[in-house]
């Protein structure tokens, strides 16, 4: 059927090929769609997956049903089925099948929405489909906005958008503030903009893993008395971990009053705006700056599609416009170039798969689907707390419930959370439902987000007898357990190396004795050439009595044990603990929360009497966790009980 060289075109298909080979790829799709036999996720090995794809590309071409074929039996099998009703692990990406249609209208035709000279259509199609966006979140008219690949390149331009708009030219005075419960692609996109380690502060969350307004002013104070300018935070309106709020309208009115750019990443939970619950719980978003949304979650488009809204669409323009000579052709009067208002000049239509399935659905629908899901994590919460095997972990949110069985039987924490990750494999493998976990407060999360618009109440049933009275699957091996896969990626997690990390200066000579090291717990499960190579990088540091050793909120990262003496630890000046030989502090400023960032000072710490200390200076203690799991665990067990304490 094909034509190999239809006049003179050496790609041109004739045309009823071109609907044969449609009409059979929407066959193909429409049976995988519908096949409720194919399981939530199918893993494969590397070797496996070489095995079944490498090779050559072919210099000659094959038939289209053959191409079909291997798809469906060498690629699509592998991969996650996000629209499984039982797929509720990590955010649920269940698209519609109007989205895909507009997705595969827009790939055929090629469309390029950068200019209007180009894209008239697709670029005021963008522009109402943005205008919806920007009502239902109460944004003013003259607002704008831009479609982008997700909410990491939504919240990358977000920051580019503040730090042209308030910082202009990258400076070291600039600060930046998220929570430790913040999405991962801050630390990227602050990475990318030029933010060193000292200019992104991770500020702790309270108990409900919100930030604090007054722990940020707290940290601001400390900014502006250290000559530091600071220029944005970025708040949270459903976490990925919990999918915890944070006090959106008391950050906003801190930042305001202060002259600070308020970003407010609702990747996850801003179309929850579209129901009353969701709009009496995202109150306040209407005051940010900058708010990014992902349609391809709550709003259930097919991947790419996330959205970044400004309340001023000419701060936006002004931070990106550019007008090269070979682009003069394109600029013409008030016609807008959405190229200008972000990062890509070749850009397809995102907005057409969003147009479409609106137009095919209705809003009513999404809301009816978003209201469907809260119900459902609510019938989540409700079982958990009724049952007798299971706990909740954190304050439900959104649709996102967190919790974990408690095996009462077993001998300590560390075999609960092995249990726990036990049940997940199980799980996984039964082909019943997949869901992901994370750490919360040092203990393994069973975390279950319902977002997915094909789940219903008999899943939720079928899933949470499985959690109450399942046996757990011992993990593979050792080094795939998945306690430790899932500490190395917890937000609250232990020192870890960064190319980022500076070392910082510590008083005294570089390099000890070892037998200043002996008699310390931290140490002493360590033989002579280890302490030896741990000797070697640390310093002796003497302090008098009363002396200030690190003060609350300050950015220094030096890892402190105390030799001899006592030290005590102070929150706002209130005195919460004392450490004495033997004890280490120091920890949570060490963490690395991601890209190179992590937390200031939360606490300052004075001296009670002439003490001594051995200084870890900068990053080293990275080397010495990495190389010793005994040391890591001690660390990351008294770090975590610290950091839980704070958020009481």
């Amino acid at each position: 059927m094909r034509e190999a060289d239809r006049d003179g075109d050496p790609l041109g298909i004739d045309p009823e090929a071109m609907r044969a080979y449609g009409y059979r790829t929407v066959d193909m799709l429409v049976q995988r769609l519908c096949d409720e036999s194919i399981p939530p996720l199918r893993r494969a090995s590397p070797r496996e997956m070489r095995d079944r794809l490498s090779g050559p590309a072919p210099a000659a071409g094959q038939e289209f049903e053959a191409i079909l074929e291997r798809l469906d039996r060498d690629v699509l099998p592998f991969m996650s089925r996000g629209d499984h009703p039982g797929f509720l692990a990590f955010i649920p990406f269940c698209g519609t099948w109007p989205g895909a249609l507009g997705d595969f209208i827009a790939s055929a035709c090629n469309i390029y929405a950068g200019s209007w000279m180009e894209s008239a259509g697709p670029t005021q199609l963008e522009l109402e489909v943005l205008g919806w966006f920007k009502r239902w979140i109460g944004f003013p008219d003259g607002a704008g906005g831009v479609l982008v690949g997700g909410g990491s390149a939504a919240n990358l331009t977000a920051l580019a958008c503040a730090r042209e708009t308030l910082g202009g030219d990258m400076s070291a005075e600039l600060v930046g503030y998220v929570s430790d419960q913040a999405h991962s692609s801050l630390a990227r996109a602050a990475r990318v903009l030029g933010f060193h380690p000292e200019q992104l502060r991770v500020l702790p969350t309270d108990a409900q893993f919100r930030l604090d307004p007054r722990t940020l002013a707290a940290a601001m104070d400390a900014d502006l008395r250290a000559g530091r300018r600071p220029l944005f935070v970025s708040a949270s309106a459903g976490t990925t971990n919990t999918g915890a709020i944070d006090p959106l309208a008391a950050l906003s009115e801190l930042c305001h009053e202060r002259g600070v750019w308020l970003h407010v990443d609702a990747a996850y939970g801003g179309f929850a705006v579209l129901t009353e619950r969701g709009r009496d719980l995202l109150r306040g978003i209407d005051a940010a700056d900058s708010v990014t949304l992902d349609p391809h979650k709550w709003l259930y488009q097919p991947y790419e599609c996330g959205a970044l809204l400004v309340r001023d669409d000419d701060v936006l323009r002004r931070a990106f416009q550019m007008t090269p000579d070979y682009l003069q052709d394109s600029f013409v009067g008030e016609e807008v170039n959405l190229s200008d208002r972000g990062v890509q000049l070749t850009r397809s239509s995102r907005a057409l798969k969003v147009w479409v399935s609106l137009q095919y659905f209705g809003v009513d629908a999404f809301a009816k689907a978003i209201d469907r899901s809260l119900d459902l994590a609510e019938r989540v919460r409700k079982r958990v707390q009724a049952s007798v095997e299971l706990e909740l972990m954190a304050p439900p949110s959104l649709g996102v419930v967190c919790f974990r069985r408690r095996f009462p039987g077993s001998a300590d924490e560390e075999e609960v959370d092995g249990h726990n990750a036990g049940l997940v494999v199980a799980l996984e493998q039964s082909g019943l439902g997949l869901v992901s976990s994370t750490m919360l407060s040092g203990r393994y999360t069973l975390r279950v987000c319902v977002l997915n618009h094909t789940t219903g109440a008999d899943n939720i049933e079928s899933l949470m007898d499985f959690f109450e009275s399942a046996q757990p699957t011992t993990w593979g091996t050792p080094a795939a357990d998945p306690v430790t896969v899932a500490a190395g990626y917890q937000r609250d997690r232990l020192i870890r190396a960064s190319p980022l990390r500076r070392r910082s200066g510590g008083g005294g000579r570089r390099g000890v004795a070892v037998e200043a090291l002996t008699g310390l717990g931290l140490f002493e499960q360590l033989a002579e050439p280890d302490l030896e190579r741990i000797a070697a990088l640390a310093a002796i540091d003497l302090r008098a009595a009363g002396e200030p050793v690190v003060e609350q909120w300050e950015a220094s990262i030096d890892f402190y044990v105390i030799v001899e003496g006592r030290v005590e630890v102070l929150v706002d000046d209130e005195r919460v603990a004392e450490l004495c030989s033997g004890e280490f502090f120091g920890e949570l400023a060490a963490m690395d929360w991601g890209g190179g960032y992590g937390y200031p000072r939360i606490a300052s710490v004075r001296t009670l009497q002439a003490t001594t200390l051995l200084t870890f200076a900068g990053g080293s203690m990275n080397e010495i966790v990495r190389d010793h799991p005994s040391i890591a665990r001690q660390i990351r067990r008294v770090g975590l009980q610290r950091l839980t304490r704070s958020r009481r």
